[in-house]
């Protein structure tokens, strides 16, 4: 390499090295949460502080079933393996960008043949001369080799700035990929816990048939010995079937459940059934801890954060059209007509040099182009705002929920209790003679009632608990973004 050359590399390098990149240098839009969460109170979780930072989420109810079926929202959900999908195409598009940090080189080989002609003045054909009066020359073969070399030197930071967003962009593609997966597991868990509620309902139903067969039989004998009108057998018929017909209509939504669970965990309806088991009756749930932590700990605002600093970015980007570009060119090449004798020093041509270029006039172009940039930044910064808001108003409405009901469980409890009493009393009296049947009636349904209220009251707590972790994170961290770097 001659010494020109070896200058122009060596001034290029140290161009790039001291170079600054233009634009704003990226700091995370300033959040100022509250010290604590309103709806906290003094309820205290039952779970201990690390709960989520031991292992899967799900595993804190103590469901084997659930454990099985949240494994396979991983690697069988089509969701989460469509976000996952996007996530590569951020880490191909941050390779793509780190590539303009390196020169491009091409090679090329060529092979023509060439015939050249001129006027000859004749009217007919004569030796090489056509009819048209052209003559032809003998015919020459050219062949070429060579190599080229193009280097864009970074001096103003696009090339920089570039990586910068689609570092922050890949970031964002992976902690979408998180929210994905936490939004499927709670999912999941959701509607495990509201078949479980449906198989519990059925419980019920089925107790209440058996109960209401029984008062039916002890009517009709009543009516046997004349002591009971028929209109008491009649009307423990129609309560009976009321009953029956709402145990075969329960089936439909336990059905409708089974056949989202299946889509969840990536299977056809038909291939999935779960066996019937009774609902849990504890609500395990876990502290919120600090408003602040919630910043680091959803993935939906890491996405939110992370794509303000992939927009932040951008107006460097757009900035530095307004500077020119340096590029360093060089070529080697090789051209004769014998091609058992082209590499040659006599064949040989190459240069290099550096290449200045600058828009002079664009028409407003590029002034738009950062005005754009600009506000697309704002309008991600006020995106991520509004998702830190929405995510403290998702946690203490879930507070509150679990805090209310919980309330409510310990009341409907006592509830249950003491409408199964009073029906065991009424119904003896019944027996006794000194009620009507009207009496027992009430009393069962009013029994039935209590059953399904209290039933609700835990299903809309396993319900909230999921809701309460999903809002929380369910475990994850912001520092398990890859290439995370702190500003």
């Amino acid at each position: 390499m001659t010494p020109i050359a070896r200058g122009l590399l060596y001034a290029c390098a140290c161009a790039l090295l001291s170079a600054c990149a233009v634009g704003p240098n990226y700091h995370r839009p300033r959040i100022t949460p509250a010290a604590g969460f309103k709806e906290l109170g003094d309820w205290k979780p039952s779970e201990p502080a690390d709960a989520l930072t031991r292992g899967p989420w799900w595993e804190i109810f103590h469901d084997d079933v659930l454990n099985q079926l949240e494994a396979q929202v991983e690697v069988s959900n089509e969701n989460v393996k469509a976000a996952a999908a996007a996530y590569e195409q951020g880490l191909a598009l941050l390779s793509q960008a780190r590539a303009g940090y390196w020169p491009t080189v091409s090679a090329s080989a060529s092979r023509l043949r060439t015939v050249t002609g001129s006027s000859s003045g004749g009217a007919g054909p004569v030796g090489g001369a056509s009819s048209f009066g052209t003559v032809f020359g003998r015919p020459q073969t050219t062949n070429s080799v060579g190599i080229r070399g193009d280097w864009t030197i970074d001096v103003w930071g696009e090339i920089r700035r570039n990586v910068e967003s689609s570092r922050a962009s890949s970031q964002a593609s992976q902690a979408a990929l998180a929210s994905a997966k936490l939004s499927e597991q709670a999912a999941l868990a959701t509607a495990y816990f509201e078949l479980r509620t449906q198989d519990q309902l059925n419980i019920i139903l089925n107790d209440i048939v058996a109960a209401q067969e029984a008062s039916l039989k002890i009517t009709e004998n009543r009516y046997k010995v004349g002591v009971a009108a028929r209109a008491d057998v009649v009307t423990a018929q129609t309560q009976l079937l009321t009953s029956q017909s709402e145990q075969i209509n329960a089936q439909i939504p336990r059905a409708t459940l089974e056949h989202a669970i299946a889509v969840l965990i990536g299977k056809e309806p038909a291939a999935f059934s779960a066996a019937p088991a009774p609902i849990r009756s504890d609500v395990p749930t876990v502290p919120p801890g600090v408003p602040s932590e919630l910043l680091e700990r959803r993935p939906d605002v890491a996405e939110a954060e992370r794509k303000v600093a992939a927009a932040n970015a951008q107006i460097g980007v757009a900035e530095t059209a307004f500077f020119p570009t340096l590029t360093l060119t060089g070529s080697d090449d090789y051209t004769g007509n014998t091609l058992s004798r082209l590499i040659r020093a006599s064949n040989r041509v190459w240069s290099i040099g550096p290449e200045l270029a600058a828009t002079i006039f664009d028409g407003g172009l590029r002034h738009a182009q950062v005005r754009q940039a600009k506000a697309a930044y704002q309008e991600s910064v006020d995106t991520y705002r509004q998702t830190v808001l929405t995510g403290f108003q998702n946690v203490e409405d879930e507070l509150v929920t679990l805090r209310v009901l919980e309330k409510q469980s310990s009341v409907e409890n006592d509830a249950v209790k003491a409408a199964r009493e009073a029906e065991t009393l009424t119904l003896n009296q019944y027996k006794a003679g000194t009620v009507p049947y009207s009496s027992v009636i009430s009393a069962q349904t009013a029994r039935l009632n209590a059953e399904q209220t209290a039933l609700n009251v835990l299903s809309n707590r396993l319900t909230a608990s999921v809701a309460l972790i999903q809002d929380l994170g369910g475990g994850w961290d912001a520092s398990e973004l890859t290439n995370k770097k702190k500003k």
